[in-house]
């Protein structure tokens, strides 16, 4: 169980121990007077002496795609769904994971293919649907002059 404090109170804690037993303090007096167990003394001066070598990157998997090939799938995207031979010119996650596909032949799931768009800066946009018939112009007209009369006749 991870002791109580920031970690930068910990680690004064573990200096502040060290100094000690390097002032000829036994194991057992920087415990007692520190708070803690004598395997933990013992474990601050064995990791002062040996410490753990840096990671290189951070723990976990690595990444399907390299930083060159998402650069590259992006300038793709951005050519449009057409340019890769669909009917409409929308990406779904499912298209998307298909012209990674096509072009890596790496295999992402759907959620995978989100994850990765977003880490893009991509968001999720819905396609907006307008009337054939519409008229912006009267839509305007309406909102400036009709609107505010019918709004007041329903306020008395």
């Amino acid at each position: 169980m991870r002791p109580y404090g920031t970690t930068q109170q910990l680690q004064d804690r573990r200096e502040q121990a060290l100094k000690l037993l390097k002032e000829v303090h036994s194991a057992k007096e920087v415990a007692t007077r520190m708070k803690v167990t004598m395997r933990s003394v013992y474990r601050w001066q064995h990791e002062q002496k040996h410490p753990k070598p840096k990671r290189e990157r951070a723990p976990g998997r690595s990444a399907y795609l390299t930083q060159n090939q998402i650069k590259k799938l992006e300038q793709e995207l951005l050519k449009g769904a057409y340019a890769h031979g669909y009917s409409e010119d929308y990406w779904t996650l499912d298209r998307v994971g298909r012209v990674i596909w096509d072009l890596y032949k790496v295999r992402y799931t759907s959620s995978g293919v989100w994850r990765l768009l977003n880490g893009m800066g991509w968001s999720c946009q819905k396609v907006q649907r307008l009337a054939i018939q519409r008229d912006d112009e009267a839509i305007r007209h309406w909102k400036r002059w009709v609107w505010p009369k019918v709004k007041k006749s329903g306020e008395t």
